[in-house]
């Protein structure tokens, strides 16, 4: 009993285990528990060496502290209380459980039975069997590191390009990264990947998941994993799979710190895509690792006349519910951790309407905004929402609040329709091309609150959005029926690589007239990573679970012209910031000219049902106040089949854009009035006498 006789009372905060320089607090969240033991193990995590009950209640959460403890100490948790899942409990003290707060995970989990609190074989009834040897553990952590003058780049988000990526697969097959580093932290923070991101001009990585997660049972028996990250266990825990030193937590975490110092010199900044709106638990079928045999009732959604079930509104088996304000505080200790003891600069939040939704459905004033609005910690950092999620009323692009950025699908779909030959108009065209002022405008948002994107890592590349009709998903081992069927794609008429030279021709004007309108359109635009190198999952549009070739960026077949075209356009963008981040009104100014106005071929104004009209996509938008050049510019679009011209307004004017090139270089200046070709397939950027836009490097 020498355990009991040195584990005290201790205190209720904060939540998880903290080491002192005299011993370790404990303290543990669950509202309908009657008892929670603490268990110690040796080193390995494989021995269970003590029980001790947590002697300390105060309002829901138990907690103890033993004098003399100190990091590296390994435990997990066990909870006692009712197994009634009919009322949402399921309480099995057999089951070892990790803190939520882990920092540290200890083990894998290896999907055998006894990691479940049912009866596989009966689910109604409580698995009697102890999963101790082979649960996941948590291991006491007390950092203590020096960042020196690492500082956030605090990029403004009207200048921020956002650049999607995974850490893995951006450096894995980057011959200029040391073998040992390529495909982690330090690969990314390799001197030769943060050149390639300076090259390019990007402000900001936004890297997919990165907290600790577990591969589903499915994918492990067929040999897969879930490469996207999008199941996380632990919301403290770095996942170790991307580091150098896998089976060196503590480097691991030295080495994530490292990447974001490195990046930072560079002035990138680091956004994390987070995934609070799930856990890997699953279903009522799935394992009992954490929360679920902690507190059920409170971590996940449960229907009110079937609480045995899991209400999912994110298509992963169950849903998180921030409705409880415990489960709110893990979300936001979460937070808070990243940004104060990782340095990164802000979040992308997986299936966000989740983090809103109350009792009647989304709620644009919902605790979760209210605390991150609040928070001296959060408030200065980038909020991203993925706007939709799986659940009644779930589609709220648009509707998060002020000082939110959102994904912005209507720009991807629109885009893609008008560029790609499917039904679209004008009409369409321009309101995405002008930050969606439909969905942002009349709600107060700021124009780079819509965050652009054609590709992101769910669905096509850009280069198989223009090879490929149909999803090409088998070896997903799904039959080919997982990822979406509706992807405007366009394959040029041939499906897949083509040795026709016009089929590719065709090809690489698209991706380059798409490229120039994501990079020159207001609003934030984001890049998804290897598009800018012609990179291809060979039709596959849900790589979720391949952490092979199919997913892993192949810098040898890089495509070099690409590459500048797409660097070109982002100095054009610095340079010349086509559009304000503001708002425009389409009126003119005391001497007659227009802060915006849309053009036809003939240089008329573009107005009534020719903005319906399906049948045309050429059109000019002429910015007579830009962001930042100090003349009007002038955007020509012919979207469409055959070659076309355009009647150029009054003026001299210069092509600084023309996507008819490989490389983007414009070769046409001279006088307006004059009917300049816009060959189809096309973008053309022109800028005024006087415009002032220098180009480094160019």
């Amino acid at each position: 009993m020498e355990g009991l006789s040195r584990l005290g009372i201790g205190r209720s905060w904060p939540l998880g285990a903290h080491a002192d320089d005299r011993g370790v607090n404990f303290a543990v969240f669950s509202a309908h528990a009657q008892a929670i033991d603490l268990c110690l193990f040796d080193a390995t995590g494989t021995r269970e060496i003590e029980r001790l009950r947590l002697p300390g209640h105060t309002g829901d959460v138990w907690h103890g502290r033993i004098d003399g403890a100190a990091a590296g100490l390994v435990y997990g948790l066990r909870a006692h209380g009712p197994w009634r899942p009919d009322k949402g409990h399921r309480f099995n003290p057999n089951k070892l459980l990790l803190d939520p707060y882990a920092r540290e995970i200890v083990g894998s989990l290896d999907w055998s039975d006894l990691h479940f609190d049912a009866d596989r074989v009966h689910p109604r009834q409580m698995d009697p069997r102890d999963n101790a040897a082979t649960a996941l553990k948590a291991r006491v952590v007390r950092d203590r590191h020096d960042w020196g003058d690492d500082r956030p780049p605090a990029t403004p988000l009207a200048d921020t390009v956002l650049y999607e990526m995974h850490v893995k697969g951006f450096s894995k097959l980057h011959p200029d990264v040391p073998e040992a580093l390529r495909g982690t932290y330090a690969g990314l923070g390799h001197g030769a990947s943060i050149a390639h991101l300076k090259q390019l001009g990007v402000t900001a990585v936004s890297l997919l998941p990165v907290h600790q997660r577990i591969d589903e049972e499915r994918l492990v028996k067929m040999g897969l994993t879930n490469y996207w990250g999008y199941n996380t266990i632990g919301f403290f825990a770095v996942e170790p799979r991307l580091g150098s030193t896998p089976h060196d937590a503590a480097a691991t975490r030295a080495e994530f710190r490292a990447m974001v110092a490195a990046l930072h010199a560079a002035g990138i900044e680091v956004i994390l895509d987070v995934v609070f709106n799930h856990t890997a638990e699953s279903d009522a079928l799935g394992p009992a690792v954490s929360f679920k045999g902690l507190d059920n009732a409170t971590y996940y959604r449960l229907p009110p006349d079937a609480r045995s079930a899991y209400e999912n509104y994110t298509g992963c088996g169950n849903t998180v519910d921030l409705r409880h304000p415990r489960v709110l505080q893990l979300v936001m200790d979460s937070l808070r951790y990243w940004i104060e003891e990782m340095h990164v600069d802000g979040y992308r939040f997986d299936l966000a309407p989740v983090l809103g939704r109350g009792d009647e459905g989304f709620m644009r004033q919902a605790a979760f905004f209210a605390a991150v609005a609040q928070d001296p910690v959060l408030a200065g950092v980038k909020m991203i929402a993925e706007p939709w999620d799986l659940g009644p009323g779930g589609y709220q692009v648009g509707g998060f609040p002020n000082g939110w950025a959102e994904w912005n699908d209507k720009y991807r779909d629109d885009m893609r329709a008008f560029w790609l030959r499917h039904p679209a108009t004008r009409g369409g065209f321009a309101q995405r091309l002008c930050a969606s002022s439909d969905l942002y405008q009349a709600r107060g948002r700021a124009p780079a609150e819509s965050v652009n994107y054609v590709i992101s890592h769910d669905g096509f590349t850009l280069r198989d959005l223009l090879s490929y009709n149909e999803r090409h998903n088998l070896a997903n081992g799904e039959d080919n029926r997982d990822g979406t069927g509706h992807n405007l794609s366009f394959n040029a008429g041939v499906e897949g690589p083509s040795d026709d030279p016009a089929v590719n021709q065709l090809r690489g004007r698209l991706q380059r007239a798409v490229l120039a309108t994501l990079l020159l359109a207001q609003g934030t635009p984001m890049l998804c990573a290897g598009d800018e190198l012609g990179h291809t999952q060979s039709g596959n549009n849900n790589p979720y679970c391949h952490d092979s070739e199919i997913t892993w960026i192949d810098w040898s077949s890089a495509d070099a012209d690409l590459l500048e075209f797409t660097a070109r356009l982002l100095r054009v963008r610095r340079a010349a910031r086509p559009f304000a981040n503001r708002w425009y009104s389409g009126l003119t100014d005391p001497l007659g000219l227009h802060d915006l106005a849309w053009l036809t071929r003939d240089g008329e104004p573009l107005q009534g049902v020719a903005w319906s009209d399906p049948d045309s996509r050429v059109l000019g938008c002429l910015i007579g106040e830009p962001g930042r050049a100090a003349a009007p510019l002038l955007v020509l679009v012919n979207a469409g089949a055959a070659d076309t011209q355009f009647l150029l307004p009054a003026g001299v004017w210069e092509v600084i854009v023309d996507t008819t090139e490989p490389t983007g270089r414009g070769a046409w200046h001279g006088q307006g009035e004059v009917a300049l070709p816009l060959p189809a397939g096309s973008l053309l950027l022109l800028a005024a006498a006087g415009a002032g836009i220098r180009l480094e490097g160019c």
